[in-house]
Formats: structure tokens, sequence, C-alpha cells
């Protein structure tokens, strides 16, 4: 118990610092186009990191599976280092993003890990305490990374924001190393067969163009766009449980309705603010107070999912927090218009925030409990990939179609945030078949997922 409690310890620190180095880099960015001239290249910053993260998952989750979690969280944490150092000494715009690259495939070998450990090191009656811990560890960067990032920036330069993370990011593997390093793999488990690397390359290339497309409205960019649209689902499909994407029962309806939710958060989460400023003449820092908002019960969600087990059935902490995000996401056209108060967004994205508190963690632990030993990281690595890919593509559409309405006022915003509103129904309607019927897991049904997640190369 000692054990598990320092290495509870040690995963919740190392997230806490990934999740700072996100949350700072995305204040920091406008800073650091200006000062390299590369304003052109800022949405591939971001976009670039999230397609990389997918290769970096597929290729961790049979690595786990095959050797232990040490090899992909070492050989994560390094690059991550390297990418820091090269986008923190960065003479141009596409050396910083060279290094970001490197930062989201290091990202993907990490998160995949961290699961992998939390399937292997503790017993199941507590992954849903635990993975509620590690989400719990994105609240300190969210509410403080902002106004930390811009104290760096002004008194030391924007490098260090960079800089600064690779000095903590060392200490912080060493306190999870002497009990990761013990973990071991799964007899029978496969490697990592070339067909799968290729679809992942597939995916993070469709996922790139994308993110050009969406920020481009010119032929080209329409061209990417398209490419992108037609990439992603063809690679990523290849990459989910078989009948992800039409939401079999069991472990694919999971993998699905995970990616669900976080597309419809983040694409609401990135257009409230914008809302905010621009429409109703909020300071960004009162605009921002929504995302942070949204953190804070999204911690609270992951704290009562943790604690509600025994009194509510899995399906229906999904189903509940699929419909608060639903809900978040209405407040949100609803203020829209002038008439509503912007409190009521305020209001609806606590609801929102409470519901991704609710599905984030209880997917992760379903995902482990419909696995066996020799699957956790490959299934893992598509719960994660899964969210990645629905995103990305979520961001996308909306960005375009915002763009091309921008001039028609309330339209865009509604245009916008219809984007986010259809998946958050999606998700309220397969909570249901996330299981077999009778809405908690049955030995019957974890054999039924295994069996479909299994069929995959």
């Amino acid at each position: 118990m000692r054990n598990r409690r320092a290495l509870t310890a040690g995963m919740v620190t190392l997230v806490t610092l990934v999740a700072f180095e996100a949350v700072a880099v995305t204040a920091a960015m406008p800073t650091v186009a200006r000062a390299l001239d590369g304003v052109a290249l800022y949405g591939l910053a971001f976009g670039g990191a999230l397609a990389t993260s997918v290769v970096g998952m597929v290729l961790a989750g049979a690595w786990c599976d095959r050797a232990g979690p040490a090899g992909p969280m070492v050989a994560g944490v390094a690059l991550f280092c390297l990418g820091l150092l090269v986008a923190g000494l960065a003479p141009h715009m596409a050396v910083l993003v060279a290094g970001r690259l490197v930062q989201g495939f290091a990202g993907g070998l990490v998160n995949v890990a961290l699961f992998v450990v939390v399937g292997r090191a503790y017993p199941a009656a507590e992954h849903p305490r635990v993975f509620s811990a590690l989400s719990a560890a994105w609240v300190l960067p969210a509410v403080a990374g902002p106004v930390v990032a811009g104290v760096i920036v002004e008194y030391l330069g924007w490098r260090w924001v960079f800089l600064l993370v690779v000095a903590l990011a060392v200490p912080s593997a060493l306190l999870v190393w002497p009990r990761v390093r013990d973990v071991p793999g799964a007899e029978g488990a496969a490697g990592v067969p070339l067909r799968r690397l290729s679809w992942a390359l597939g995916a993070a290339g469709g996922a790139g163009l994308l993110y050009l497309g969406g920020q481009d409205l010119s032929p080209r960019g329409l061209l990417c766009l398209a490419a992108g649209l037609v990439a992603v689902p063809l690679c990523g499909a290849r990459l989910l449980p078989p009948g992800a994407l039409a939401a079999r029962r069991g472990l694919p309806a999971v993998v699905l309705l995970r990616g669900l939710a976080g597309a419809a958060f983040v694409q609401a989460d990135v257009f409230i603010p914008l809302l905010l400023t621009r429409e109703r003449g909020l300071s960004p820092a009162l605009a921002g107070l929504t995302v942070t908002v949204g953190a804070l019960f999204w911690s609270t969600g992951s704290w009562v999912q943790a604690r509600a087990a025994q009194r509510l059935s899995d399906a229906a902490r999904l189903r509940l927090g699929a419909a608060a995000i639903a809900a978040g996401v209405l407040s949100a056209m609803a203020v829209v218009f002038a008439a509503i108060p912007v409190v009521a967004v305020v209001a609806g994205w606590s609801a929102g925030g409470f519901g991704m508190g609710l599905v984030s963690p209880a997917t992760a632990a379903l995902v482990l409990r419909y696995s066996t030993p020799a699957r956790q990281g490959v299934n893992s690595s598509a719960l994660q990939v899964g969210d990645a890919l629905l995103t990305t593509t979520a961001l996308a559409i909306g960005g375009s179609l915002f763009a091309a309405l921008v001039g028609r006022g309330p339209v865009a915003y509604l245009a916008a945030f219809a984007v986010a509103l259809l998946p958050a129904l999606a998700g309220v309607g397969i909570a249901g078949r996330t299981f077999g019927g009778s809405g908690r897991t049955t030995p019957l049904v974890t054999l039924a997922g295994e069996r479909a997640g299994a069929g995959r190369g």
C-alpha cells in the first residue's frame, strides 16, 4: 500500500508537470510566434504535436504489453526533454515546431505507459480513484499556468517556459522510476506490426492536414481539409477496436464515447472565451475564468465518480456525464444571444466540466476492465488515439465553419457550438452500449469486449 501511494504521488507529479507545460505553452505561444516571425506555423505548433502523439500512442501500446511500461516511460521522458530543449533554443519557428513534434510523440509514449502502470500495479477496485487523481493533476496548472507563464515570459523570456520544465522533468521521472521498472510485460503479447504503424502514420498525417486546412480557407487549405477528413477515419479506424465507429457494445463503445466526450468538451472550451471577449466585451482574464471553472469542476466530477461507483451504475455515470457536457454546450449557445446573461455560461460550463470528470476517468478504468494483461497497452492506446483524432476532427470542422461564417454574427458561433453539441448528444445515446445490457460489466461481457479488441492487428 505504501509503495502504491508513493507511485501515485510520482505519477501525479509527472502529469502535473506535463499539464503545466501544455497550459503554459498555450499562453506563451502568441509571444513566441511574434518573436520568431512564425505566425503562419502557429496552428502547426499545436496540431503537429497532437498528430505525432498518435504515433507515440500506437508504438507505446504494443511496447508496454510486450516489455512493460518502463521502456516507453524512460524513452518518453527523455524525448520530452529533448523536444523542450529544441523548442526553447529554437532560432526559427520551424525549429520550434520540430521540437513540438518530438514533444507530441513523447507525450503519446508517456500517457499510454501511465495507463498500463495503473492496470498492472493497482488492483481493479482502485483504478477509478487513481484515474481521478491523475485527472485532478490538471487543475493547478489550469488555474495557475497562464499566470505563471505570463510572469516567466515577462521577466525571463519565452524560452524559459520550455527550459524550466526540463529542469523539473527529470526529478519527477525519478520519483516514478523505482516503482515502474519492476512492472513486467505480459505473456503472449505481440509486437507492433508494421501495418499498424503505417496506419498510425497515416492518421497522424491526416490530423496534421486537418489543422492546416482548418486554418486556411483558400483552395489549397480546403484541399488539405478534404484530404484530412478522408485520411483520419480511414486510417484511424484501423487503430481502434473493431466496431468502434459503429458503437458496438463493450470496448468499442467505450472508446467511441471517450472520443466523443473529449471532442465536444474541447471544441466548446476553445470557442467560449472567444465569444465572451469578442461579443460580450470581457477581458481575456475574465473570459478565461470559464476555462478555469471547467477545469475545477472536471476535478470535482472525477472525485465524485471515484466514490459513486457503489451508488450509480457505470452506464448511468457515463450517461449523466455526457448529458452534463451537452448542457454546458447548450448554455454557450444560449449566451450567443445578448439577452442571456454571461453567468449562464459560467454555470453551464461548470456542468460541462463536471461531466468530463465523470466520463474521462470512468472510461479509462473500463478499458482496463475489458482488457487482459496482454492487451492493456493496445487498448489504452486505442482509447487515447480515438480521443485525439475525434478532437482534431471536431476542431478542424468547427474552426472552418466559424471562419466561413464569421461575418454573419451569431450564426458563426452557433455553428461552432453545434459541432460540439452533436458528439455530446451522441455520447448520451451510446452510453448504455458500453455494457452488455444491465449497466454493469460482467465477465461474459468483458470477455466479449476483449475478443473484439484482439481482432485488430
